[in-house]
């Protein structure tokens, strides 16, 4: 018995060595990716957006491969950040292939589906208004704010489905605002500045939603300005960054 017991106590470091460079590696990484998110959630809040996207980038790598559903939360929370940072294109064309990847899975998470969806119709939403003002041919910017109109349409509609009335009426502001800013005059449009995005609590889109609510006039005209506000479930909402 004791033979046996002196054997066990022997083979201890054994087993603590093969777990550090096995499953404890793996646990180690994933700790790491979890310090990164958090210090980049805090650089968000300090709206510090150069950081977040920096640790972000840090964080994606170290993701296991497994580990899919993740890395593709962890994808959208950058591209959210990337957006807020000046870097709207990158951040377009990673949310169009993060949408057709969800789409393409067996069982897409609808939820996950549903945030990068509002995410990467907000950025064409901003994609349009940018490509408007270089002016850029309607050929150019009217596909995207097609495609813009056609995800806020289905989001609204799901809201419509799941009873949930506030979400409605966020992406129906989100669709009028995509229709005024298609059939705005390129004139009428250059008088206005770009809505400013935001991460107040309750944004989805990350337009604020308290912004742009007064009714106001262009210059020259009886008309009003369109809403600045768009929000609705994901990009990016601070409450579920990282997440």
């Amino acid at each position: 018995m004791r033979i046996m017991m002196l054997l066990c106590w022997g083979l201890v470091p054994c087993f603590v060595g093969a777990y550090h460079y096995g499953p404890g590696q793996a646990q180690l990484k994933l700790d790491e990716v979890d310090q990164k998110i958090k210090a980049a959630q805090a650089a968000g809040k300090q709206e510090n957006w150069d950081q977040a996207v920096l640790l972000y980038n840090e964080a994606l790598p170290l993701v296991p491969t497994e580990r899919v559903k993740e890395a593709q939360k962890l994808r959208l929370e950058r591209d959210k950040a990337m957006m807020l940072n000046g870097q709207l294109p990158d951040a377009y064309l990673d949310l169009q292939a993060l949408l057709t990847e969800l789409q393409s899975e067996p069982q897409p998470d609808a939820e996950l589906v549903k945030e990068t969806r509002s995410a990467m119709a907000n950025a064409e939403y901003y994609v349009t208004w940018t490509l408007r003002l270089e002016g850029v041919g309607k050929e150019g910017w009217e596909p995207i704010i097609e495609s813009a109109r056609q995800n806020y349409r289905l989001l609204a509609e799901n809201a419509a489905l799941s009873g949930s009335e506030d979400e409605f009426t966020e992406q129906q502001e989100n669709l009028e605002a995509v229709i005024r800013l298609a059939s705005l005059d390129l004139t009428d449009l250059q008088g206005i500045p770009i809505p400013k995005q935001c991460q107040c609590k309750g944004c989805c889109n990350g337009v604020c939603n308290k912004q742009g609510k007064k009714k106001g006039k262009k210059k020259g005209t009886g008309e009003k300005k369109p809403k600045d506000n768009r929000g609705a479930s994901s990009g990016p909402p601070p409450d579920k960054s990282g997440s």
